[in-house]
């Protein structure tokens, strides 16, 4: 089964390639560093200490990595991570975070996984270990570490009963594969639970890492200084918007009863979609204003309706800036996003009920009080206007989130504790 999975790799290499070079168009990072994406790195890496290999595919996973990052470096102080990607953003992302750790952090783009590339991957870069974040499972990738001796570790992993039933239709492959996981750190026990039932051995209940998130100082200076700009107007923040959600939320936005003088702030998940909101809220007759348009001394214009968060890297600042926050990916069935951010901050938060990704989470945060789930756009409106003309309850409700994120921290140790005996 892997054989023909290999061989498919080959022959829609072409096609992936091409796919890559359009998507550069909007994106120019796709178009850089295609010798990593094919396992070629120059000269051999002969470093002077051991390697960690951490790969988090993308934005989110590259941000719930950094308490463990950080923990790893502290824990092995001899050692370095090389930190890998699949996305531009991500890698960014990673650059701008990590950069405090200087030569002890490496990025790269993860190798497509042919079974060549990711060997070529682990002879030049000599990893101890592969800490895969969340739900990265690659057959070739995960072969050729048991060939070298590189222990696999999924972490900070969840399943769900979705992705589960994906999962046990690819049979063998998946199989062969999960078998191939030295150690899974689940989120939960029902994450622990389906894991198992693929086959992994070695399973431990860690919780998030993401609770264990350490809002920046820079971040939470620019939120002062956005909130500065937008002055004393009650801001409904739309966080991680996905394609066809913010039709629905401008749509909903006129029929809504809002503050009068109220703010929306859109920040859609992929930067190549910022001019497309843009021209959308414009189209819906709405005054627009762009984040990046925003110069130190400058303020939100009075008679701006909308402003769009059209930055990278800036979540934790857009959270800080707003009185309550919608989490998207939800409204539309593409499984949410991570409410713990805005939790963290103290912020409400409103979500939508297609929330599979992270069910359990969001549960536990509605139970809290944290959290309040929203059926459609319009009840999002109607949820958002009672808060917002609502002080007392919207403090409330805040201070109950920021209790719930800080009750599930501690998944960090946890997960170091479970590494130590792969990585001595």
């Amino acid at each position: 089964m892997r054989l023909l999975y290999t061989l498919a790799w080959w022959l829609a290499l072409p096609l992936v390639l091409a796919r890559l070079w359009l998507r550069g168009r909007q994106e120019p990072g796709y178009r850089q560093h295609w010798g990593e994406r094919l396992g070629f790195y120059g000269r051999q890496s002969t470093p002077a200490t051991d390697t960690i290999w951490l790969h988090a595919v993308s934005v989110g996973e590259t941000r719930a990595a950094e308490p463990l990052i950080d923990a790893l470096l502290a824990a092995w102080p001899a050692c370095r991570i090389v930190l890998t990607h699949m996305t531009p953003t991500g890698r960014a992302t990673g650059k701008s975070l990590f950069a405090r750790h200087g030569a002890r952090l490496v990025q790269s783009y993860l190798p497509y996984d042919t079974g060549a590339m990711p060997a070529r991957f682990i002879r030049h870069f000599a990893p101890r270990i592969c800490i895969l974040m969340e739900t990265e499972v690659w057959p070739n990738l995960i072969h050729q570490c048991n060939r070298y001796k590189v222990p696999v570790v999924l972490a900070n992993a969840r399943l769900s009963q979705r992705s589960l039933g994906k999962a046990q239709r690819l049979g063998k492959l998946i199989a062969d594969a999960a078998r191939g996981i030295t150690l899974v750190a689940a989120q939960t026990q029902d994450d622990a639970d389906r894991v198992r039932q693929l086959g992994v051995r070695g399973v431990v209940v860690t919780g998030s890492i993401k609770f264990d998130v350490v809002v920046p100082e820079a971040a939470l200076a620019t939120g002062a200084w956005l909130r500065g700009a937008i002055g004393t107007r009650p801001v409904l923040l739309c966080a991680s918007t996905r394609e066809g959600e913010e039709q629905l939320i401008l749509a909903a936005l006129g029929r809504a009863s809002l503050p009068e003088n109220a703010l929306l702030l859109i920040v859609p998940r992929h930067p190549q979609r910022f001019d497309e909101v843009e021209k959308l809220v414009a189209a819906h007759g709405l005054a627009v204003q762009r984040r990046s348009g925003l110069a130190q001394d400058d303020a939100v214009a009075a008679g701006t309706q909308v402003l769009l968060g059209d930055s990278m890297g800036e979540m934790f600042a857009y959270y800080a800036a707003c009185d309550c926050a919608f989490v998207g990916g939800s409204l539309l069935p593409l499984g949410g996003q991570n409410l713990i951010e805005p939790a963290a901050l103290g912020k409400p938060v409103l979500i939508g009920p297609h929330t599979f990704n992270f069910a359990l989470v969001t549960e536990q945060a509605i139970a809290a009080g944290g959290a309040a789930l929203v059926a459609d756009a319009d009840a999002l409106m109607m949820q958002a206007a009672a808060l917002l003309q609502d002080r007392a309850r919207l403090s409330s409700m805040g201070q109950k989130a920021l209790a719930f994120a800080n009750q599930h921290r501690g998944a960090t140790p946890r997960t170091i504790a479970a590494i130590k005996p792969l990585l001595p």
